[in-house]
């Protein structure tokens, strides 16, 4: 196998490792810009990952499969909008418990799924698809357009949140909430509906997310099937800097990371003839290092384009306009 082959093969594991992840960080992008702080992200994963996987299983529709996956992200989201925006609960106590409840709702529903076998209409759905006259781009053709079409829708909705945030009339709303929402409620926003309409969204995105896990990369119920993937999308969001367009290669950055970790785990390596043995869990603290390296240099730098938004996590009162 020549060195090119071997880098385009890598490459593919990590954008395929790295879909979820990017599902995941958009969901929380869309929310933290709104001003909310949604540590839900993997209980809403896991709840998309198992209504995803029922759907498949008794219908064999790969769109009704995606539809219902997203909308049970989106109802753990609206759970937690009602929380935070309505009730104005504490943003990160809210966000645990939901991942709490979707971590116990996954496990409950998906005991008897265990070893239950897809439709092959689902199968044959999410199996890589060759985009004709792409597909024969070296290196980035096998890395992008030999894939599922899960994986290849993941980067064009980042880069329509991209366009969506920085170049709409609604992206510019959910902006200014997040900012300063007593300012954005004076201009005429309607504040607690740009809240929701992006928690749910964002919400949905995660379920998405969920779904791919269960129905194309498994394609397998097993519990908790994230293994702390929607933690990741978690610190990822700081580390994009809240940017969708910067999530994608940090997704499939930490993707990378993950598929070195699965083929070094427990290997041995010789160095200067000590035998040193290669831990998997070293390799799974390296995107929350660096997230951690990325705020600091975030509370450091003077750019405002790279802070949070101000609002983030703070509940709003209108009468206190």
């Amino acid at each position: 196998m020549s060195g090119l082959t071997q880098v385009s093969l890598f490459l593919q594991v990590a954008v395929q490792m790295g879909t979820p992840i990017l599902f995941g960080t958009l969901g929380g992008i869309l929310c933290e810009k709104s001003g909310n702080i949604n540590l839900g992200v993997e209980g809403m994963m896991l709840m998309g990952a198992v209504f995803g996987f029922m759907t498949a299983l008794h219908t064999g529709n790969p769109f009704l499969t995606i539809a219902v996956a997203g909308l049970a992200g989106a109802f753990g989201a609206l759970i937690y909008a009602v929380i935070t925006v309505t009730l104005r609960g504490n943003h990160t106590v809210t966000g645990l418990a939901l991942t709490i409840f979707g971590t116990g709702l996954s496990g409950t529903l998906g005991k008897p799924l265990a070893g239950l076998a897809l439709p092959n209409s689902i199968l044959r759905a999410f199996s890589a698809y060759n985009v004709p006259g792409l597909s024969k781009i070296p290196v980035l053709g096998e890395m992008f357009f030999q894939q599922s079409v899960y994986v290849q829708i993941a980067p064009v909705l980042a880069v329509l949140l991209y366009i969506y945030l920085t170049r709409t009339y609604a992206g510019l709303s959910t902006r200014a909430v997040g900012e300063n929402p007593g300012a954005a409620d004076a201009a005429g926003v309607n504040v607690t509906l740009v809240k929701y309409l992006n928690i749910v969204a964002g919400g949905f995105l995660c379920g998405m997310g969920g779904a791919y896990l269960s129905v194309v990369f498994v394609p397998r119920w097993q519990e908790n099937i994230t293994a702390g993937i929607g933690w990741i999308a978690v610190a990822l969001v700081i580390f994009s800097i809240w940017n969708p367009a910067k999530a994608i290669f940090g997704a499939y950055f930490f993707g990378a990371l993950r598929g070195v970790g699965f083929k070094l785990q427990n290997a041995q390596l010789n160095l200067f003839g000590f035998e040193l043995r290669v831990s998997a869990q070293l390799l799974d603290m390296i995107p929350y290092l660096m997230t951690i390296v990325a705020l600091v240099l975030i509370v450091q730098g003077k750019r405002r384009e790279n802070q949070p938004p101000a609002a983030l996590g703070n509940p709003y009162f209108r009468e206190e306009r």
